[in-house]
């Protein structure tokens, strides 16, 4: 199942009920035990998905309807990384084993299937003009960056899987970031991205945990009440940033006009 999601405008979510945020921005239910649910964004014409196995061998869908062809990757580049226990991804028929917070990267016109009993991919797809070969992404292999402070409530350990550097890509970026114990807020002080879309998904909350994503242009910003693996889209326009009521970890990935990394602009607290 594929939901399509159309771009919005900065002045449209100033006003907005909280229903209509969450119809807009919010990615909910992308993990059902057998079946592959995802979202189209009109931003940067991302994919956002979620494929549990269970006992079945699931392959990543065409969606030919939405992307107009006859095979996912015929035209686009796809980022995975495993939110649930060991799991393995086929590409073209290879196995790559993916533990908790593995990543894997998988280039242009290759075939994708899913496959673990206790595994939850989370996926994205954006368009390639360039085919780069697939890689594998171990998460203790990836070496973070520390950030943050504890001082700050915000204390996190940036993991880059693919940034416009070490591993290429076409439009794809994506990673994980790791909060410490004790620290609630991601992405602080806040950012834009005028050139590219980022989506975050919020991973490793217990039940009762939550976090306060906040969206929107600087100085009319709204804010999203996000549980365990829900994902929220963030539009060029909108500053990202979130605090929970717990630590936690979030996949972040983005595709736009570069990957350059640090093509950003800092947003100063007081101009919130």
């Amino acid at each position: 199942m594929i939901q399509v999601r159309y771009s919005t405008s900065p002045s449209s979510v100033e006003t907005a009920h909280a229903a209509d945020l969450r119809k807009n921005f919010l990615v909910e239910d992308l993990f059902e035990t057998g079946e592959v649910h995802a979202v189209y964004t009109h931003d940067d014409r991302m994919v956002i998905g979620g494929a549990v196995p269970g006992h079945e061998r699931l392959g990543l869908p065409a969606w030919t309807e939405v992307l107009g062809v006859e095979s996912h990757l015929a035209r686009r580049e796809l980022g995975v990384v495993n939110v649930g226990q060991t799991g393995h991804v086929l590409v073209d028929g290879e196995k790559f084993e993916l533990g908790h917070l593995d990543g894997l990267y998988v280039g242009r016109g290759s075939e994708v299937a899913f496959t673990g009993a206790d595994a939850a991919f989370y996926f994205v797809s954006a368009p390639a003009g360039a085919t780069y070969p697939t890689t594998a992404l171990v998460h203790d292999e990836v070496g973070g960056v520390d950030i943050g402070s504890a001082a700050g409530a915000s204390e996190r350990t940036l993991f880059r899987y693919a940034w416009g550097s070490d591993l290429r890509t076409a439009t794809l970026q994506f990673g994980v970031t790791v909060l410490a114990d004790g620290s609630v807020w991601n992405t602080l002080p806040p950012h834009l991205h005028d050139r590219r879309t980022e989506v975050y998904l919020y991973v490793d909350l217990d039940e009762d945990s939550r976090v306060f994503h906040f969206l929107g242009r600087p100085g009319a910003t709204r804010h999203l009440v996000m549980r365990d693996r829900q994902a929220v889209i963030s539009p060029p326009w909108s500053i990202h940033a979130g605090a929970g009521t717990s630590s936690y970890a979030f996949v972040w990935a983005m595709s736009g006009e570069n990957t350059q990394y640090t093509d950003l602009a800092p947003v100063a607290l007081e101009e919130l």
